[in-house]
C-alpha cells in the first residue's frame, strides 16, 4: 500500500514504518522482558488505534502520551500520526499537577494513558480531554477494511517535546514530520546502523535522544531491547549478553555506571559492535577508559538539541582519538557557524555561539513567539552553546552561554574545569557552576561525586586545577555530593547546584 501523498518528496516516518512492516512482518521490532512484538503485529495495532483516533481528533490536534517505554508507547505515537495528530510524549515521573499543566499548555484534545497514569482519566475528562478506554486502544486486533491514514506532509506538525528544564521552565519544541524524517536519515547515514541490529535502549522515548533512537530503529527494521532504567547495571549487562545486543546508546552517566559498577572487561558482549553517546559532554579520558574495557567496540559521539530533532553532529569512531574532545562534523544537510557577540561569523579556532540550520530544525516553541524569535534568527538556530570549529570543520563545545561564570573581568567556561576535575583519580563525575562572591561577583564552585571523598582528594582536585588552569578558573569551593541532580533524560540540573547547600552534600571551601 502506498501511503504517501502525491506531493510528498521524502519518506516520512509513518510511511517508512508501514513499508518495513509490509516487507518484514515477522521481524522482531521490540523485546521487553519476555515479550516480543514483531513488525506486523505492531503495525496492526497502530492501524487499529489510528482508526479509533481518527474519530476523536482533527488533523493537528495534540494527543498527550503518558506512559513508560514499551510497545504501547510506540503504538500511541505512530497511531497519532496515522490520525493526523501531533504527539506529545510526557514524563511519567512528573507529579500529576505538572502533567495536567503540560497537557493544558499544549491544549491536548486527547490523551493515551499507560498503566501507571490511569488516575489522570477523571481530571482530564473534566477538563474536556478525550481519554479512550485503555482496553480499546491497546487491543492487538486489527481494524476492518483497508487502512486509510490521514494525509500528512513534511511541513505538518508531528511532535511537541517539552525540554528537560535544566535551567528552569520547560518549553514545548514543535517538530514537523519533515524535520523528524531529516534527522532520522542523517543519523542513519552517520552511525553504523543496520537492519539486523539488536539495540538496548534505556533512554525515555518522550525526550529527543530516546525518541531519535526509537525512530531510527523502527524505520530501519531493527530490534530494540527495552529497559526502563540503568538502575541495575549488572542486570543490563546480563540482558545485553542474553539478547546478543549489537548496539548501545547512552548519556554520560550511563557509561559511568557501566564502568564503575559492573565488570565490563571479559563480559559476554561479543555481539556488541558499537556504542553511541549524546545528552551531554563526557571527558575524553573517560571515553578512552570505556573503550579500553571493550576494545572491539566502536564508540560514536553525538551532539544536538531538542530544537534540532536531537542531532546536529557526529564524531565517528575512526576520528575519536585524532579529534579528542570534539563532537564531530555536522550531519548531512546541516550547516554550522560560530557567531560572535555582534553576530559576525567567527573564523576557525575562535569561540562563540554555535548556530545551526538545516531541515531538522524545529518550527518553533509552542505558542511562544517571543522565545521562538529569540532563537530562530535569519534562518539559524541559536543553540545557546559556546564552541568553536577547527580548520577541518569539527565542532568543539565550551559550555552553555547561560552557564558562563563571570569571575571579575574574566569569563569562565565550566566545561574546561570539568574536564580537568574528571581526570583526577577517584572522581566519578562533576559539574561546575557559579557561586556568589562579594568581591568578584561570581566565583567557581565544583560539585563532585566521589565515593569516600576526603580532604586529600580535595587537595588533589585543587592541585590539578592550579597546574592546568589559570588561577581565576580554580574552584573557590569544592562540594562533595552523593549524586548530581538530573533530569529524566540524564542531563545535570545545574540551576539546582547553584542553590544553597543540601543535606547530602559535604562542603569544603578554599
Amino acid at each position: 500500500m502506498d501511503m504517501r501523498s502525491a506531493d510528498d518528496p521524502i519518506d516520512l516516518l509513518l510511511h517508512r514504518l508501514a513499508a518495513v512492516a509490509a516487507a518484514c512482518p515477522e521481524r522482531i521490532a521490540l523485546i521487553q522482558g519476555e515479550v516480543t512484538v514483531n513488525y506486523g503485529a505492531l503495525w496492526g495495532r497502530i492501524v487499529t488505534t489510528g482508526e479509533q483516533l481518527k474519530g476523536l481528533i482533527a488533523p493537528s490536534d495534540r494527543v498527550g502520551i503518558v506512559m513508560d517505554n514499551g510497545a504501547d508507547y510506540v503504538v500511541a505515537v505512530y497511531a497519532t500520526w496515522y490520525a493526523g495528530g501531533i504527539a506529545v510524549g510526557l514524563n511519567t515521573a512528573l507529579k500529576d499537577p505538572d502533567l495536567l499543566d503540560l497537557l493544558r499548555r499544549c491544549d491536548a484534545r486527547a490523551a493515551l494513558l499507560g498503566a501507571t497514569a490511569g488516575r489522570l482519566s477523571q481530571p482530564l475528562a473534566e477538563a474536556g480531554v478525550v481519554v479512550p478506554a485503555t482496553s480499546a486502544w491497546q487491543s492487538a486486533g486489527g481494524a476492518t477494511g483497508a487502512p486509510s491514514p490521514v494525509a500528512i506532509r513534511p511541513a505538518d506538525g508531528a511532535a511537541i517535546i517539552f525540554t528537560s528544564g535544566t535551567t528552569g521552565e520547560p518549553k514545548g519544541v514543535l517538530l514537523s514530520h519533515g524535520s523528524l524524517a531529516a534527522n532520522v536519515a542523517g543519523v542513519q547515514s552517520t552511525v553504523p546502523m543496520r537492519p539486523d541490529d539488536v539495540t538496548l535502549c534505556a533512554l525515555p522515548f518522550h525526550y529527543a535522544f530516546g525518541g531519535s533512537v526509537l525512530h531510527t530503529h523502527m524505520t530501519l527494521g531493527a530490534t530494540l531491547v527495552l529497559e526502563n532504567s540503568l538502575m541495575y547495571p549488572q542486570q543490563i549487562l546480563r540482558r545485553m549478553a542474553a539478547c546478543r545486543v549489537t548496539a548501545f546508546y547512552g548519556v554520560p552517566s550511563s557509561y559511568y555506571l557501566l564502568m564503575d559498577q559492573v565488570q565490563l572487561h571479559g563480559a559476554s558482549l561479543s555481539a556488541l559492535r558499537y556504542c553511541a553517546l549524546a545528552g551531554g559532554p563526557m571527558d575524553p579520558s573517560r571515553i578512552e577508559r570505556f573503550c579500553a574495557l571493550l576494545p572491539h567496540v566502536g564508540f560514536w559521539v553525538m551532539y544536538g538539541q531538542s530544537e534540532a530533532c536531537s542531532r546536529l553532529t557526529t564524531l565517528n569512531a575512526a576520528d575519536r582519538q585524532r579529534k579528542a574532545g570534539s563532537v564531530g562534523l555536522p550531519l548531512p544537510g546541516v550547516s554550522l557557524r560560530i557567531a560572535g557577540r555582534d553576530d559576525r561569523t567567527l573564523p576557525p579556532g575562535e569561540v562563540g555561539e554555535v548556530c545551526a540550520r538545516g531541515p531538522n530544525i524545529m518550527q518553533g516553541y509552542w505558542r511562544a513567539p517571543e522565545e521562538t524569535a529569540a532563537v530562530l534568527r535569519g534562518g539559524w538556530l541559536r543553540t545557546g552553546d559556546l564552541g568553536y570549529l577547527d580548520a577541518d570543520g569539527y565542532l568543539y563545545l565550551q559550555g552553555r552561554i547561560r552557564e558562563i561564570i563571570k569571575v571579575g573581568a574574566h569569563r569562565v567556561a565550566p566545561q574546561e574545569i570539568e574536564r580537568v576535575i574528571q581526570g583526577v583519580p577517584g572522581v566519578v563525575e562533576c559539574a561546575v557552576v557559579a557561586q556568589e562572591d562579594a568581591l568578584l561577583g561570581e566565583a567557581v564552585r565544583a560539585c563532585v561525586v566521589a565515593p569516600g571523598a576526603d580532604a586529600r582528594l580535595r587537595r588533589e582536585i585543587l592541585g590539578a586545577c592550579r597546574e592546568r588552569l589559570a588561577l581565576y578558573k580554580v574552584p573557590k569551593q569544592v562540594v562533595f555530593m552523593a549524586s548530581l541532580p538530573r533530569t529524566a533524560s540524564g542531563k545535570v540540573r545545574k540551576h539546582l547546584l547553584r542553590a544553597t547547600r543540601t543535606a547530602n552534600s559535604a562542603w569544603s571551601e578554599e
